[in-house]
């Protein structure tokens, strides 16, 4: 079992959802912290038939169990009507519960509210760096994080089945796309633009479908937790900057399946996309686990001078290389970005073995900033 940054040690036995794509962990995350726990699981098809016949046989089972504990019920989402019972027992009978699910995009739809702010919302995410003894940034890169992907030793084969039978067939059906064939080519433009900025008006030429179709197909995305969007920074710029947000999936691996993008070595145009893009992925997780939420940015003028991220409000510039040498024209979008903003640190991360300063810029090896991330000390 590795251990999860994600413990919710700071719900005060409060109830709570916890969101996430599939295969990121939930289920053995709540087995593993709550081991003796009142449990529904709502993808044995006999305790989801019943419970969708009759909602209200889960009051009656908790009410009859006297518990003192917490009960989890995973994959919510199949059945909205359950959290009319789960906020009565809350509220008449002080049940503490855990909801998990893949996505509250279907509860959302069917116009159940959740909970009315009586459950606290935590999401757990792929595999982070400080989880893993031994990390393989190889490995990582080329094949993600999501847990059973990182750990095989085939995780071709099944990064394949996921794309396949969730990304296509799955989220297809909780969003009831109507063009099957227009969905599934847009999920592969989607990756080819995967940590750019979003034009809609390309990808939808692409796809052969309408610019308010693919800001929908984003949005499904989006709610379903395979990526998030990316927004500019902008805040009292001096120069005109770009507005549009760019979009990241929620796993580097799965954009390497839909690209046909494997073996990737340091060095290669590919290689500097997909280090970026986990980077990014420590960056908000850390931002997410450690309840700091601070806010993520890039930042980009119309002269496409260029910064991948800011940390807070323009505490923390970065920049992402995955070159071992680091050469004066890298450091050109964080001194541009220093002249218009003051900032706390500026860091370019690369694959340098070392940790050397260039003016006010610190040069940080990928693992040494990681390192100092999550021990806080970068924001």
């Amino acid at each position: 079992m590795f251990l999860r940054l994600q413990n919710f040690s700071d719900s005060e036995n409060e109830s709570l959802f916890l969101w996430g794509a599939r295969q990121t962990g939930k289920s053995t995350l709540l087995q593993y912290l709550y081991p003796d726990s009142m449990w529904f699981d709502l993808l044995k098809s006999d305790v989801y038939e019943r419970m969708q016949r009759n909602p209200a046989e889960l009051r009656e089972i908790i009410i009859a169990s006297q518990i003192d504990d917490v009960v989890i019920i995973d994959e919510i989402q199949k059945i909205p009507a359950l959290l009319d019972e789960v906020h009565w027992l809350i509220t008449n009978k002080n049940v503490r519960f855990i909801l998990s699910g893949s996505s509250p995009r279907k509860i959302l739809r069917s116009g159940t509210n959740l909970l009315g702010g009586r459950a606290l919302r935590y999401e757990l995410y792929p595999f982070v760096y400080k989880e893993i003894p031994d990390f393989d940034l190889l490995h990582a890169v080329n094949y993600g994080l999501i847990p059973r992907h990182y750990l095989s030793k085939n995780p071709k084969r099944l990064l394949s089945a996921y794309v396949g039978s969730y990304l296509q067939d799955e989220i297809i059906s909780e969003a009831r796309v109507r063009n099957i064939s227009s969905f599934s080519r847009f999920l592969e433009v989607a990756a080819i633009s995967n940590g750019e900025v979003v034009k809609y008006s390309n990808i939808a030429s692409e796809t052969g479908v309408s610019s308010p179709t693919i800001k929908e197909y984003f949005q499904i995305l989006q709610d379903t937790m395979i990526g998030r969007f990316l927004p500019s920074y902008r805040k009292r710029a001096k120069r005109r900057v770009i507005q549009a947000p760019k979009f990241y999936f929620f796993d580097v691996g799965v954009v390497n399946h839909l690209l046909n993008r494997f073996s990737m070595a340091p060095g290669s145009e590919d290689f500097g996309k997909a280090f970026e893009h986990f980077i990014y992925n420590e960056i908000y997780a850390h931002s997410n686990y450690t309840n700091k939420e601070y806010p993520i940015a890039y930042w980009r003028t119309s002269s496409n001078i260029e910064i991948d991220f800011v940390l807070g409000d323009h505490e923390i510039a970065i920049e992402v290389k995955s070159s071992k040498q680091i050469i004066n024209r890298h450091l050109k979008g964080l001194n541009q970005f220093m002249k218009e903003y003051s900032v706390k640190k500026a860091i370019l991360i690369c694959m340098e073995p070392n940790h050397r300063k260039v003016g006010n810029v610190d040069i940080l090896p990928w693992s040494v900033f990681i390192d100092k991330l999550w021990s806080n000390e970068i924001i």
